[in-house]
């Protein structure tokens, strides 16, 4: 296809994408008072990790006061909470979008892998953001408001803790696509899982250079939260890359 092609092709994926979008901002919005009742489940919940099934142990708490400190603060609020919900919402139109984007440039055994990749890619981005806001976004505030606060009273901004759980939501769920991402890299032999497993160390390096860049705190804490996580995709990656690579390719 020429370049005006492709460039045409693209905008209609992103008009599309975006229509999807807009479409379910305006019934996310209508609800942004029970999503945000939801969003503060990290607030009232602490998670307590125990050597017994299931391991994890979530008790409900006093839930600290949120002030909103402008007077447009609590209004935003409600747009990014429907934004968000609306983008998540929207997550399998985007994929199937991008899909068929890159899908004329593939190989008909190629293509079959459409609603594999569909279903993997948004399952994955729920499991990640499932994980953060179930598990590590309590683990994080019942840590960050307890610690060394003995004297302390906390007073949360509505703005600052809907843009900390936002932020962690997204990252966390766009971290568990890495296993699909290197499936695919070692699916068109663009790199082996051989190679992938030697520069393991840089991978390592990588992580906690990702945990830094994307959390949104620069405390040490919450970057390790989310460079474990990223080392851990990153073998499963490797694991489910040997199994399917291609049968060509024997690294």
């Amino acid at each position: 296809m020429p370049l005006t092609d492709h460039l045409s092709e693209l905008r209609k994926r992103i008009f599309i994408s975006l229509g999807s979008v807009g479409i379910l901002f305006l019934v996310c919005f209508n609800y942004s008072e029970q999503l945000f009742a939801i969003l503060i489940f990290p607030l009232r919940a602490e998670v307590r990790v125990v050597f017994t099934s299931p391991f994890f142990q979530i008790t409900e708490k006093p839930a600290a006061s949120l002030v909103f400190l402008a007077p447009a603060e609590a209004f935003w609020m409600h747009l990014k909470v429907a934004f968000i919900a609306s983008l998540v919402v929207s997550l399998p139109v985007i994929f199937a979008q991008f899909w068929k984007f890159i899908a004329p440039g593939l190989m008909p055994k190629e293509k079959k892998y459409f609603l594999p990749f569909l279903f993997s890619a948004t399952l994955l981005f729920t499991v990640g953001a499932a994980f953060c806001f179930i598990i590590v976004l309590p683990f994080a505030m019942t840590f960050l408001l307890g610690y060394k606060t003995g004297h302390l009273t906390p007073m949360l901004s509505v703005g600052s803790y809907v843009d900390f759980c936002l932020k962690f939501i997204l990252a966390f769920g766009a971290i568990f696509e890495l296993p699909l991402i290197i499936i695919f890299l070692t699916r068109f032999g663009i790199v082996t899982p051989s190679t992938l497993a030697r520069h393991r160390k840089y991978a390592v390096l990588v992580a906690f250079i990702l945990a830094a860049a994307l959390t949104p705190t620069p405390d040490a804490f919450n970057q390790i939260l989310m460079a474990i996580p990223i080392i851990v995709l990153y073998e499963i990656g490797i694991l489910f890359s040997r199994i399917m690579r291609p049968k060509e390719y024997h690294g």
